[in-house]
This record gives structure tokens, sequence and C-alpha cells, in this order.
């Protein structure tokens, strides 16, 4: 067993829609005096990428319907607006009640207001979007990294999910690129002979969680590296996260 370190990435300034989020990243790494290297994982906060990507809605750009305009009169804590974006950005509503908006998203993801989000947007009545396809957002990170540095990281896109049956907050993996979402067990024995049947570790999920504990939400610091883990060559989408219909109970 190797220890697993995690370094923060700071220095790196506001992103906007159309910058080149990688050469932000290794000159934020220059300035620390730091380098990727082989197998390195960069954990990258969604909200940078969506940024970069212009996933921005203005809120003076959208008109509400009936259902938003339904909604928020039921929460007048709610604006109308943002309630018509996580409409829009949503598949179906999972449950609204007491001005909680819980929908599955059109990548498959079950979370609050379809990760639509006014903080940290970087403009006044903004609001931030999911990637359309976080996964692929990923690939196209770590293929950018090796072209400039010749090196071969893994690339976890997080984002900030709450979590059934507990309180609180944790990053979890919506994109990723060159290592694993699972690490299966499924077969193997225990000490005592025991075989294991349904074990799978969540990996990248693991990374995003991990990573959340150097990048802070009010710290400025989007991306970490995490290194020592060894993420081992084979990759997996963050769709794999996603149980299928026929397994998942809470449906």
């Amino acid at each position: 067993m190797r220890p697993v370190s995690i370094i923060p990435v700071s220095g790196m300034p506001e992103v906007r829609p159309g910058d080149d989020l990688v050469g932000l990243v290794l000159a934020a790494l220059t300035r620390l005096g730091e380098a990727l290297r082989d197998d390195d994982v960069l954990s990258v906060a969604q909200k940078v990428v969506s940024k970069a990507e212009g996933r921005l809605r203005r809120l003076d750009d959208v008109t509400p319907g009936p259902e938003a305009l339904r909604m928020a009169g039921e929460a007048p804590e709610k604006d109308a607006r943002v309630l018509q974006i996580v409409l829009d950005e949503s598949s179906r509503v999972v449950r609204w009640e007491h001005g909680v908006l819980i929908t599955e998203t059109h990548h498959g993801f079950v979370c609050a207001n379809a990760g639509v989000d006014r903080s940290n947007a970087g403009a006044a009545d903004t609001v931030v979007l999911l990637p359309v396809d976080p996964d692929a957002s990923a690939a196209a990170l770590r293929e950018a990294l090796r072209a400039r540095t010749g090196r071969t990281v893994g690339v976890v896109i997080t984002d900030t999910f709450g979590r059934a049956w507990r309180e609180g907050h944790v990053n979890v993996a919506i994109g990723i690129a060159g290592l694993p979402a699972l690490e299966r067990y499924l077969g193997q024995l225990d000490p005592q002979g025991y075989e294991l049947r349904v074990t799978e570790m969540a990996i990248a999920d693991e990374v995003a969680a991990a990573s959340e504990l150097v990048q802070r939400k009010l710290d400025r610091c989007p991306v970490a590296i995490v290194r020592g883990m060894e993420p081992g060559g084979r990759s997996e989408p963050a769709t794999t996260y996603v149980r299928p219909p026929e397994r998942d109970l809470f449906r």
C-alpha cells in the first residue's frame, strides 16, 4: 500500500466562457512549483468546467412557464426563472415538497435542482448549469493534458450532492476519464474465506470526496491533484453510477 496525497491547485483566476481551462491549470501549477506526474488524478470542480464551456444562463433571458409559476406560487422564496431553468435541465421531477426540488437530470443523475447553482457564478443574476456531457468533458481535459505535458493522468469532474438518509453534502464524480468508477470485489474471498458478492467501491466518488478536503467551497481552489492511488488504466464513465430503474427501489 502507498500513501495518497491531495495537493490543492490554488491561484486560478475567475474562469469565463471560452477560457483555456487546461492552460489555466498548468499556469497555476507552474506558479506553485508543482507539475503533473503519470497516474496523478486531477479533480476538477464542475463549475469551472461549465463556465469554460459557456454553460451559463442569465435570469433576465428566462421566461417562466406555467409549471414554474405554479411552483413559485407554492414556495414564494423561489425565483420562478430559476425553477424554469431547473425544469429545462431535468428529464423528470422526482420530488417537489416544501420548496425542495429533486429532479433527474438528462444525464440520469438524481440531485437537487438538476445541479443548477447561483453560487460562485461569476456574475449577478446568473446560474451555472452542469456540462452537457461531463464524461466527454473529462476525456477532453485528459487528452489536452497529455498533449501538453506528456503525462497520462486521470480526470474526475466533481459536483456537490446531498445524500439520501444522511445530512450534509459531499463531492461526487459526475465525469470520469482514465480511472474506473467502481472497484469490484465480487467473487474475491475475505480473510475468513467468505466470498464477496455485492461489494463495489465507488473509487471516483471517493476521489471527489477526498479532494473537497483541500478545495473547500469558499477558497477559490477548484482543482486538486490526488496522487498515489494508481488508477490502473481502466476507464469507466460516471454514468456507470446511474442505477438501472429495475434495481432502484426509490424511483
